[in-house]
């Protein structure tokens, strides 16, 4: 009886070295050690390949032959605004099927709003904009868009997808990409140079990705294949151990940021996914967690969702606590109406379909089934919530239309001396015309200085690191 368990014990064995060297060989031509060492081949599923991994030895060189250039981090440098009231040009890229509708994008409000837009149909080469192949996703668009226009590039670029609404658009904006547009501090892309649209975490922050990772997790497919695809893209930069930003390959940029990587880079990049073996929704996935590298140099991007919503686009809740109590409170509702749905439907006061088909609104409108608190109870907490929710929204809103009062909340505090609340009150009071109110200082210094200082309060605001006021007399 011991003899047959010690054989298959030393089977085992055999197969487990096997596997393990099959691995390291696997993985041996990737610049760095990555987190566990050992990952998973990742070509069985039809879903993730197209072809053999003959075609693995590809270089993605430029078409020439030549390899691309180096990636250049130290180009990239704070951006500067334009002088307050200078108007910015700026166009929305968007990767689309014929089928998709799109006529948001010519709405009324975005016509007066200045946006053009380059809108690639993906799946019609007679279409005027269309990428060379439709493979990708969004990002063959995206690349097509910087290759085609690089020489002739607007101030400000907006990635983005087809549709006007979707549930990776902010909540608060009504899921409505139009609203987010309208919205957008260009000024916020200018000093970033690449801002996600997205300012919640969640998904793809604080820790999403684990490049090397061995269990397959079915939400981050792209997690086991990423290392290898890292290290086509990017030969010259080791692997990170870990991949972070806010989903969902919607962004601005700056045509400084663009323009600081040369051109024959995003050749480049495309030449990787017009031949890679990934298929068209892996090789796009791959993408979504690669933008922030290639235009920030940083593996992981999150910046503070407060300081996104304020500085970004006007919605200042007047700190990260606040902010999120906000979205607690929108977390809470839903809860809450979700629970009263099921109970409504428990009770017989809904049936199945309705609970799928209604409004949020409409579903707390339901009447409860009589004698159960229970309900009364949810559809008062869902009615107090909501009304809740509609203030701070409302409140948000008023401090978001102040620029110092952006430039200060953003800036985490940084301009919150008495001194230089006074000095911005007066000048935001000297700017409009009416006549200084008490506490509104008039600083004892040029006007050089004064407009320096302007700048400085107004547009100077970092999202990670708070600015630093200068040391004018009078301070």
């Amino acid at each position: 009886m011991r003899r047959p368990v010690l054989v298959a014990v030393c089977l085992f064995a055999l197969l487990v070295a096997t596997w393990r060297l099959y691995l390291n060989n696997h993985w041996r031509s990737i610049p760095q050690k990555i987190g566990l060492g050992d990952v998973l081949d990742s070509q069985g599923g039809n879903d993730i390949t197209t072809t053999s991994s003959n075609d693995s030895s590809y270089h993605y060189y430029k078409p020439d032959g030549s390899p691309a250039p180096p990636f250049n981090v130290s180009a990239f440098e704070v951006g500067v605004p334009k002088k307050q009231g200078s108007k910015y040009s700026k166009t929305l890229v968007i990767a689309q099927l014929k089928a998709d509708n799109t006529t948001w994008t010519k709405s009324e409000e975005m016509v007066r709003s200045g946006w053009e837009v380059a809108a690639y149909v993906v799946d019609d080469s007679n279409a005027p904009l269309h990428p060379p192949k439709n493979k990708g996703h969004e990002a063959m668009v995206y690349l097509t868009y910087i290759i085609d226009h690089y020489d002739d590039l607007p101030d400000i670029m907006a990635f983005m997808h087809a549709h006007q609404f979707a549930w990776h658009n902010e909540d608060i904006f009504n899921f409505d990409a139009s609203e987010m547009l309208r919205r957008l501090s260009l000024e916020r892309v200018v000093r970033e140079g690449y801002m996600n649209m997205r300012c919640l975490w969640t998904p793809g922050c604080p820790n999403w990705l684990h490049p090397g990772a061995i269990n397959e997790d079915g939400g981050k497919k792209e997690e086991n294949i990423i290392a290898e695809a890292w290290s086509e893209i990017f030969p010259d930069m080791p692997v990170p151990q870990v991949l972070s930003q806010p989903c969902c390959a919607q962004f601005a940029l700056s045509r400084e940021r663009v323009r600081a990587i040369p051109r024959e880079r995003y050749v480049y990049y495309r030449e990787w996914l017009l031949h890679t073996k990934l298929r068209d929704a892996m090789s796009g996935r791959v993408w979504e967690y690669l933008w922030h590298v290639v235009f920030t140099g940083q593996d992981v991007s999150c910046p503070s969702p407060n300081a996104c919503l304020c500085d970004g686009f006007g919605i200042c809740f007047g700190g990260e606590d606040k902010a999120r109590f906000y979205y607690e409170t929108l977390w809470r509702i839903r809860d809450a109406t979700n629970e009263l749905g099921q109970w409504q439907e428990k009770a017989g006061a809904l049936d199945e379909d309705a609970r799928i088909t209604l409004s949020l609104d409409e579903m707390a409108d339901a009447e409860p089934a009589p004698g159960d608190n229970h309900g009364i109870l949810l559809m008062a907490e869902v009615e107090e919530k909501t009304a809740q929710l509609a203030k701070l929204k409302k409140q948000a809103l008023e401090k978001g239309a102040d620029p110092v009062y952006r430039a200060w909340s953003a800036g985490h505090g940084a301009a919150q001396s008495r001194a230089a609340r006074q000095h911005a009150l007066f000048l935001r009071q000297e700017g409009s015309g009416a006549a200084p109110t008490e506490g509104a200082t008039k600083p004892t210094t040029s006007a050089a200085s004064l407009l320096l200082l302007r700048e400085c309060i107004v547009l100077t605001v970092d999202s990670d690191v708070a600015p630093t006021l200068p040391n004018f007399p009078g301070f």
